[in-house]
């Protein structure tokens, strides 16, 4: 006899939260704590965005896009038994804060429905990518940026979320479902890891606030002022002569380290190199995402990262004008020296999220 229909979804539920050795995990592009627990569950998380996603200097309006031909060939050679959901990331924040459009997006349900696939969306900066929609994608010029978030989130059947992202709070976040068996799943396994939901959560106090925050992200004067001030930061830098990825993001400028600092060899981490000098000079505190963050594999072997990269992520409401102009003369003062940077190795390292607690030392 068969499993009872609600028991098959609960154990899709299951192999979601935790897919398990032998799953693979499509996504444009993972960031480092959801490939982390991809791969701690003994699955592979696979990166599969377009071309020229991978180019920090290309221009695209949408570097973010899935590459759909890619997605498709990768379901057909893993077998779909192998595949518990394809993810997308909104914006994409490994590949340089870069949106994604809803025609890709309908593109990868397309593809998900043909073979009977959840999609879901990891949505921290999902109202940054439909300000993105809205400036760039032919025919959403007059939409409402509720409406084009609306129609992102119509296309998923899941989505994970960062409320410290575009829900501006200092907490939280959530995991939401269409499916109640899928809901079931997740809250037994709440059980076993952190305990019954109402044994802790967020205070009220901090719900209020990402529920304000969700209402204030999607205000379009607020969506132009925020977007404008990144691009005001990454112009100057360009303008100066410094690579960075480009077209620039909605919530971080992306430098270039590996072009910057093209006398280091990947895995002397160029990336490390420049956000500790950003540091040591002028307290500018930085983000490597590069062969630190991305080029170690679960069996211990070592690869260089696509990209190197140094993100300067930008608060929400924090920064004046001038705040921003001392960071672009640090990152100038920086960058005249940087064929003088020395290389890093690492000197320990644990064996997940190693840029979270590894030590460097330079090398002489």
């Amino acid at each position: 006899m068969g499993r009872h229909p609600a028991r098959r979804r609960e154990l899709r539920g299951l192999a979601i939260l935790v897919p398990g050795p032998g799953k693979a995990i499509p996504n444009n592009t993972h960031f480092d704590t959801t490939r982390a627990n991809v791969e701690f569950s003994g699955a592979e998380a696979v990166d599969l965005v377009i071309e020229e996603g991978r180019h920090p200097s290309v221009i695209h309006p949408f570097k973010g896009n899935m590459d759909l031909a890619a997605l498709e060939a990768f379901i057909v050679e893993r077998g779909v038994e192998s595949v518990p959901l394809v993810m997308v990331t909104v914006t994409n924040n490994s590949g340089g804060g870069q949106p994604v459009s809803l025609e890709n997006l309908r593109g990868v349900r397309a593809i998900c429905d043909r073979y009977g696939l959840p999609l879901f969306l990891d949505a921290c900066r999902f109202a940054e990518n439909a300000w993105f929609i809205k400036q760039r994608e032919p025919g959403y010029a007059h939409r409402a940026i509720p409406e084009i978030v609306r129609e992102m989130a119509a296309l998923a059947d899941g989505m994970t979320m960062s409320a410290k992202k575009d829900a501006i709070a200092n907490i939280g976040g959530w995991l939401a479902l269409n499916d109640d068996a899928w809901a079931e799943a997740a809250r037994n396994l709440l059980i076993l890891t952190e305990g019954f939901p109402t044994y802790g959560g967020l205070a009220g106090r901090d719900l209020e606030a990402i529920a304000q925050g969700l209402r204030e992200v999607i205000d379009e004067d607020y969506l132009r002022y925020r977007i404008r001030s990144t691009a005001y930061l990454g112009e100057a830098l360009v303008e100066a002569g410094i690579p960075c990825v480009q077209p620039i993001g909605g919530h971080a400028v992306y430098l270039d380290a590996g072009s910057l600092l093209s006398h280091l060899e990947p895995l002397q981490y160029p990336g490390q190199a420049l956000a500790v000098a950003l540091y040591r000079e002028g307290g500018i505190r930085g983000c490597e995402i590069g062969s630190v963050m991305f080029g170690r594999h679960p069996d211990g072997s070592e690869t260089p990262a696509n990209m190197e990269l140094v993100r300067l992520a930008i608060p929400r409401r924090v920064y004046t004008q001038s705040h921003v102009d001392y960071v672009i003369e640090v990152v100038r003062w920086v960058a005249e020296r940087a064929a003088q940077l020395p290389g890093y190795r690492i000197v320990s390292q644990p064996p997940q999220l190693r840029h979270f607690t590894a030590r460097f030392e330079t090398i002489a």
